[in-house]
């Protein structure tokens, strides 16, 4: 699964999140103590889902971007279907997927900032997850 918190309300993230049986959220943000995310501030974040859903939070820095290709494409240097092939191709070099557990990815829920997962990191992460854990790893966008 995957979530974002742009433009969304704390209730309607929370409920969410907690309506879809989510145990874990995994975050993929490349800054996830940004001043910028609001609620979804990475330390803020840890104690709301905590206390409100009961759920874990942990930071994953092997499924974020690296600065300078989330820099191009927010510049506008480059296009998504490049930065889609240079993300995945990052994946590969990092083997994320071979690093990570997939035990604990069960019921975990990616988390990045964009509203939709259709030109998101968070999306392709999921992917690339789910290509390598046939059956283990479920994409599904909240």
């Amino acid at each position: 699964m995957t979530i974002g918190h742009a433009g969304a309300g704390a209730e309607d993230f929370f409920v969410r999140l907690a309506g879809a049986g989510v145990r874990a959220v995994v975050d993929v943000r490349l800054r996830p103590s940004s001043q910028l995310a609001g609620f979804a501030k990475a330390t803020d974040l840890r104690y709301f889902l905590r206390r409100l859903c009961g759920i874990d939070y942990r930071h994953e820095p092997l499924l974020a971007p690296t600065r300078p290709l989330l820099a191009d494409y927010r510049a506008g240097r480059c296009a998504w279907d490049a930065y889609a092939r240079d993300f995945a191709e990052l994946l590969r070099e990092r083997r994320a997927a071979a690093r990570l557990d997939p035990a604990a990815f069960a019921d975990a829920c990616l988390l990045c900032a964009e509203a939709g997962a259709e030109r998101c990191h968070r999306r392709l992460a999921a992917e690339h997850l789910a290509a390598a854990w046939p059956g283990r790893w479920q994409v599904r966008h909240l």
